[in-house]
């Protein structure tokens, strides 16, 4: 099954010429494949085209229609570009729903500027910023993320560095939504919990130097220096010039700092180093690994989310009977969370059949997906540390 389903998915990923005009069903994928966070993108990019082969492959989706992704830019920092893609996919491509967008800052404004006037459903399955709880009260029910947010995150992170015996830190933060919404939850959580935090400053992204900042940092102290930043731009180096000052040595990662490329640019040199991200030790998890395969790292953070959130739109779809948003919208939390079957990766044939029979689904998927409140995930994290210069898991919480 695995074969077929990445089969069909660079099938899908080739050209859109091999779905027909009529049941073709278009689904925009919009991530910041250049800018910050690209390291991570490509992993959350193949594991919604995987859900989307998967639905294609089954043909169960109303009357067998062919759900095409439409990849597109959001750079992950730059809201007028982000904005621009996602007019061309809604206005232009035809795009049913959008997987997506990454960062929360691109993420509200595709939602205030483009979705919201469009009637068009977003799911997020990365963008956390605490301040996107309160969309949904807004948005008219079409705003949803199978991400936790930051302020679920701030308190994890807190209980980590309290586990580890670290009770004084430094704070540094990618100046914008996502990093200043992450920062703040984090000094809340750790200083209710007795932690002091010695300094809570913002840097730019794009920089050549950064020894101005980390002196501030250093001057400031800790135990620990926390990075809530981009492992592709700033944070990394806010690293490089901590480490090469002699400013830090150990250093607190949450989960836009955590990739492959993190120990590619750091290696050993950041041993002892902690940090956590969105994921799950669930049978989800592991049915999604083995559908992945060698094709990419199916643990990269949001790579499961991705899927979910791609799955969550094709259910509701079907169980609406519609493929329209304003149809669709409404069966989001219905198909998520339970009553009904539970459905895990590999087994969105069987969650089409169920409901194209009348009945109820319960999707877990590849990240227990349970959304609460506002359509956002409860949240479970993957607790890591850097040892041997490899990135391992200690924990799930």
């Amino acid at each position: 099954m695995k074969k077929i389903l990445l089969a069909s998915a660079a099938t899908l990923l080739c050209s859109s010429a091999f779905a027909g005009g009529h049941g073709e069903i278009k689904i925009g994928i919009i991530l910041g494949f250049t800018g910050p966070i690209e390291s991570l993108t490509q992993q959350m990019a193949g594991g919604a085209e995987i859900a989307m082969a998967e639905v294609t492959e089954s043909g169960l989706l109303l009357d067998g229609a062919t759900v095409t992704p439409v990849r597109g830019d959001s750079t992950c920092v730059d809201a007028a570009a982000a904005t621009s893609v996602a007019e061309q996919q809604i206005t232009g491509d035809g795009v049913k729903a959008i997987m997506g967008a990454d960062c929360s800052g691109v993420t509200g404004a595709i939602l205030q500027n483009v979705a919201l006037a469009n009637g068009v459903v977003m799911i997020s399955p990365s963008a956390t910023s605490p301040g996107l709880s309160h969309a949904n009260n807004e948005d008219n029910g079409l705003f949803f993320r199978t991400a936790p947010s930051d302020a679920r995150q701030g308190v994890v992170m807190t209980e980590v560095l309290m586990e580890e015996g670290i009770n004084e830190v430094a704070v540094t933060y990618t100046n914008n939504d996502y990093g200043k919404g992450l920062a703040d939850a984090f000094e809340a959580a750790f200083t209710a919990a007795g932690g002091t935090v010695t300094i809570n400053a913002a840097h730019e992204d794009g920089k050549a130097d950064y020894s101005a900042e980390v002196g501030a940092l250093a001057s400031a102290g800790g135990e620990r220096l926390v990075v809530a930043g981009y492992v592709d731009q700033g944070g990394s180096g806010i690293v490089r010039a901590a480490l090469d000052a002699g400013a830090f040595d150990t250093f607190h990662f949450p989960d836009g700092m955590i990739s492959e490329a993190l120990q590619a640019n750091f290696g050993s040199e950041i041993d002892g180093s902690t940090g956590q991200h969105p994921g799950t030790d669930s049978p989800g998890a592991a049915k999604f690994a083995e559908i992945v395969g060698d094709s990419f790292d199916a643990s990269s953070p949001f790579a499961a989310e991705s899927y979910d959130a791609a799955a969550l739109i094709m259910l509701a779809m079907a169980k609406a009977g519609s493929a329209e948003s304003a149809d669709f919208k409404d069966h989001v939390m219905d198909v998520a969370n339970a009553p009904g079957e539970q459905i895990f990766p590999g087994e969105l044939a069987k969650a089409l059949q169920i409901i194209a029979d009348g009945g109820d689904v319960d999707y877990v998927g590849a990240s227990a997906v349970e959304l609460i409140g506002p359509g956002e995930s409860a949240g479970n994290y993957r607790q890591i540390t850097v040892e041997g210069g490899e990135i391992t898991t200690v924990k799930y919480r």
